[in-house]
């Protein structure tokens, strides 16, 4: 077992117990989500349904016989459980690698508790080592990109990439992450930004760490 199903399989033991036929469920995009999927199929524990980020995850969990459902229709999760890209020791993260931050980013807000699980190497005392990924309305591109380069910061187009939501990705290096939380709304600010990957003013509530020997919770 890597260090990967490892986290996802502690995410599923802290909150095996909670499930119950009116538990709602949220669910991220990325490999190891795919493990805490994967293990919901092995367990099959009760729930009502499940909201998803990605048409990817919704597949994998209608493949294993739960029902989907949208987030305007039920209201908060329960619980919502995700990966990252980097975390910080303050429970804040970079997501987005997978493209899906903006539906990422509505259902970690709307669930009433986030765990996040991640491998050791994705834990880093301060952001900078992976882009940011900008999700952008594809007429505004440019746009975007020049006052992207204005703040100092490098851009690229993340080229032949739609997300669900029919938008483009802008994958964004060199931001000042001395105060993330102020570099997520500066980036959103920008006409023509649906939503950014800095996960600051909707941090986790739990973070699950697996070096692939031990798995732990980060305090």
């Amino acid at each position: 077992m890597n260090s990967k199903e490892k986290a996802a399989r502690s995410a599923y033991e802290k909150i095996e117990s909670k499930f119950h036929k009116d538990f709602i469920l949220g669910i991220g995009t990325g490999s190891t989500t795919n493990y805490f999927i994967k293990i919901l199929k092995e367990e099959n524990p009760e729930m009502k349904c499940f909201v998803s980020s990605s048409i990817a995850s919704s597949n994998l969990l209608k493949d294993a016989g739960y029902d989907d459902a949208e987030l305007n229709d039920v209201g908060g999760p329960d619980v919502y459980v995700d990966g990252a890209d980097e975390v910080n020791t303050k429970f804040e993260a970079i997501k987005g690698g997978g493209g899906a931050l903006t539906r990422e980013k509505i259902i970690a807000s709307a669930s009433k508790k986030f765990i996040c699980i991640v491998d050791d190497s994705k834990i880093v005392k301060k952001f900078g080592n992976f882009p940011v990924a900008v999700e952008v309305i594809p007429m505004a591109r440019s746009y975007v990109s020049r006052q992207i380069v204005a703040m100092g910061c490098r851009p690229t187009y993340r080229i032949g990439f739609v997300t669900d939501n029919g938008n483009q990705i802008i994958d964004v290096l060199n931001l000042n992450f001395d105060v993330p939380y102020e570099t997520e709304m500066k980036l959103n600010k920008i006409p023509g930004v649906v939503e950014n990957g800095i996960f600051s003013a909707r941090k986790a509530d739990v973070v699950i760490v697996s070096d692939g020997e031990r798995t732990y919770e980060l305090e």
